[in-house]
């Protein structure tokens, strides 16, 4: 896997990753909110598949 997600990207998704488990835990949204872990673990690997099926590459070019 190449890294495809910038410094500035991983820390959007885990921020929103954490916002929308934390907003499901507390009964503010519904069940869907834990698809906030797909944001976080995409942040943590620093690899998405999705930009890599639309060649989208937001961290540093080499």
């Amino acid at each position: 896997m190449q890294v495809n997600i910038g410094s500035l990207d991983r820390l959007l998704r885990i921020v929103a990753g954490l916002a929308l488990i934390g907003l499901s835990l507390f009964g503010v949204i519904g069940w869907w909110g834990w698809l906030g872990l797909i944001l976080v673990v995409t942040g943590f690997i620093r690899f998405c598949p999705g930009y890599w099926l639309l060649k989208i590459n937001t961290g540093k070019r080499r």
